[in-house]
């Protein structure tokens, strides 16, 4: 069975949150090796001079407080992605000070603005992530009126950040106030994904996916496979800095028996060839 964000088919409904830290190249594409029907790249500057990788095809996600670069990012990368993905959600310190990601619910102009921008610049579908605001179903409402094709919903507040618990009934009134896709996004988890998706029409799954790629093989019913030799094998295709294989490979220890003293080991390791040599104690 086929579903669809705008005219992009995907195989299930099950989606990668866009991450900044966890979602490397090498992450990603584990992510969909087990199963995940579409990745999303970290929120991504729309002005980035940066060299993405984007074999994976992703989401890629965008923030901004103005128009500025949108229409040359799209243009840079619009054949390799996927999807566009607007940020209304980040609620980060950065996010405040700039006045972007969910800091710009109250301009709405700006925001009619970026998202005009956008959907003229890409026929691909298009996406915006919001967080529950007063503001947030009246932003739904434009974000449907412009084009989009469908809405990610993170219904903690600004204030919230990534803590307390979602405010799950307003995201269902959010998507009872549009008629394209509502994605659900915040603490899915095993117990609750099926509830989720009887309810909304994608979900994501974030901070549960982060060491454990396995995650979308275990919804879809499938043999976990991923281990973390895999992640350092493809980090070393994309040469990925120590840094980010050693921040990765902290995180796989969460599923291990002797998990404490991994991550002891780990914090002391100084080169890729050390985490290697620890990595062949995982399970």
């Amino acid at each position: 069975m086929k579903f669809k964000i705008g005219n992009l088919k995907l195989k299930n409904r099950i989606l990668l949150a866009p991450m900044l830290e966890p979602n490397d190249i090498a992450f990603r594409l584990l992510c969909k090796k087990a199963g995940c029907s579409l990745n999303f790249t970290g929120m991504t500057s729309s002005l980035t001079k940066n060299n993405l990788i984007l074999e994976d095809k992703p989401a890629l996600q965008i923030f901004s407080n103005s128009t500025k670069g949108i229409k040359d990012i799209i243009k840079r990368y619009d054949k390799i992605v996927s999807l566009w993905d607007f940020n209304l959600c980040c609620p980060s310190k950065l996010s405040k000070k700039l006045g972007h990601g969910a800091f710009l619910h109250n301009d709405i102009n700006t925001i009619k603005k970026i998202l005009i921008e956008i959907r003229s610049s890409t026929k691909k579908p298009c996406t915006v992530k919001l967080r529950k605001s007063e503001n947030s179903i009246k932003i739904a409402k434009i974000v449907e009126n412009i084009g989009f094709d469908a809405i990610i919903i993170h219904p903690r507040t600004f204030s919230q950040g990534y803590s307390g618990n979602p405010d799950y009934n307003f995201a269902k009134k959010l998507k009872r106030s549009v008629k394209i896709s509502v994605i659900y996004s915040g603490n899915v988890n095993l117990k609750n994904y099926k509830k989720i998706l009887n309810d909304f029409d994608f979900i994501m799954i974030g901070r549960e996916s982060i060491g454990n790629p396995n995650i979308f093989s275990i919804m879809l019913n499938k043999k976990p496979r991923i281990q973390f030799k895999d992640y350092l094998k493809l980090a070393k295709k994309y040469n990925l800095k120590y840094k980010q294989i050693k921040y990765q490979a902290m995180n796989f220890t969460k599923n291990q028996k002797n998990a404490k003293q991994l991550r002891k080991e780990l914090i002391n390791a100084k080169t890729v060839k050390e985490i290697e040599i620890i990595s062949r104690k995982f399970n």
